[in-house]
């Protein structure tokens, strides 16, 4: 696995877009930009990428919970390939493993992890989509960050991010959850 860098950050919403306050939300995300081993190859096998994504889960996830400023509540993961790889790249670090160490990390993971990938150009962005934990069907829990890192992926890279949060959104008022029939 050949890192290039890490950025994280760390949100606290005090108020919601159109300036009503509400408790103090943090959202955090870690965005790893990675060198991708199949850039510009047609591979059948991405297994190797399975292991960045274990390891990766593994030592982010840890030190998003210890940025949150409460436990968390919400997660998600994303990742953003260069223009040399393939959609399935970015499939490969997120589904296989990334998930049962975020899950250990953050004390629960009931509900499946939102995701997203795709291939984009430098300096584009992702959306990394968030839900509660153990409720999928928490309406007031989804939501989403819109991430970039101004200088990734390059055409050979890949952006992993992983993102936790210890609330819902600012004020939600869309309902709990499915109307039963």
């Amino acid at each position: 696995m050949d890192i290039r860098k890490t950025v994280f950050t760390k949100e606290i919403i005090l108020a919601d877009e159109m300036g009503k306050p509400c408790e103090p939300i943090t959202r955090v995300v870690a965005m790893v930009i990675v060198r991708n081993p199949f850039a510009g190859t047609d591979q059948d096998d991405l297994s190797q990428l399975f292991g960045v994504g274990a390891k990766l889960g593994h030592s982010l996830a840890k030190e998003l919970v210890k940025m949150l400023e409460g436990p968390p509540v919400c997660y998600g993961k994303a990742a953003l390939v260069g223009s040399l790889g393939a959609m399935e790249h970015g499939a490969a670090v997120l589904h296989p493993t990334l998930g049962k160490p975020v899950r250990q990390a953050v004390g629960g993971g009931k509900a499946l992890m939102p995701s997203n990938h795709k291939v984009g150009a430098l300096g584009g962005s992702i959306d990394l989509p968030l839900g509660h934990k153990d409720e999928p069907w928490s309406f007031d829990h989804i939501d989403t960050m819109s991430l970039w890192v101004p200088d990734a992926p390059r055409a050979d890279e890949i952006v992993l991010c992983i993102g936790l949060s210890n609330g819902t959104r600012a004020h939600p008022r869309v309902g709990k959850g499915p109307k039963q029939a």
